[in-house]
């Protein structure tokens, strides 16, 4: 990846792409990148859309705006492929990691990407689910991301992974989501 990688994420209220965005960049501050992590709201309430982005460089970050032109576009949602224009500002080069059942080469169809884009696709939402009974997507989204990006390795995510959400919850649910980061590493489709 590049010297700095801007990442925009779509995705509703409650679904966890603020905290996946905070997890990647307290993961990548560990490594000793500098970071942004911040989000957009809309209405603030569960299902509204929204935006989070992040920054990752290997130097001090001055700029202080939303991400206009992705490396990366992260949709949690794929519902909001067919409510707002995922595809704006985005480079040659992005990468679109989209939660969905559909092949990637649908989804390319459907978001008109060129040939020098990727377009990676992952069941976020059934991997979440089978292993920690929710529809939470965030954490398998981490591991997607991860595997498309190589900005940081799987066991340095899963690192912290556990350290962010020992703080807050149980045991069980904290080995949910560590499975659930790495099927969603291991069980991305590009096409």
């Amino acid at each position: 990846m590049a010297e700095t990688t801007e990442i925009r994420w779509h995705g509703r209220g409650g679904q966890g792409t603020v905290t996946a965005a905070k997890v990647l960049a307290d993961a990548c501050l560990s490594g000793g990148r500098h970071v942004q992590a911040f989000p957009e709201y809309g209405p603030e309430r569960a299902g509204a859309p929204l935006r989070a982005y992040n920054r990752v460089s290997s130097h001090e970050l001055r700029m202080h705006c939303p991400v206009l032109n992705p490396d990366v576009v992260t949709v949690v949602d794929a519902t909001l492929l067919d409510s707002i224009n995922i595809t704006e500002g985005a480079k040659d080069a992005t990468i679109f990691i989209i939660n969905t059942t559909k092949d990637p080469k649908e989804i390319r169809a459907k978001l008109g990407a060129a040939a020098s884009q990727k377009v990676i696709t992952v069941d976020a939402t059934k991997i979440a689910i089978d292993c920690f009974g929710r529809a939470m997507p965030n954490s398998p989204m981490l591991g997607a991301l991860c595997k498309a990006t190589g900005l940081i390795t799987l066991d340095h995510l899963l690192e912290d992974v556990r350290k962010s959400f020992g703080k807050k919850f149980s045991q069980k649910v904290i080995d949910g989501n560590l499975e659930a980061t790495r099927r969603g590493y291991e069980e991305v489709k590009e096409g």
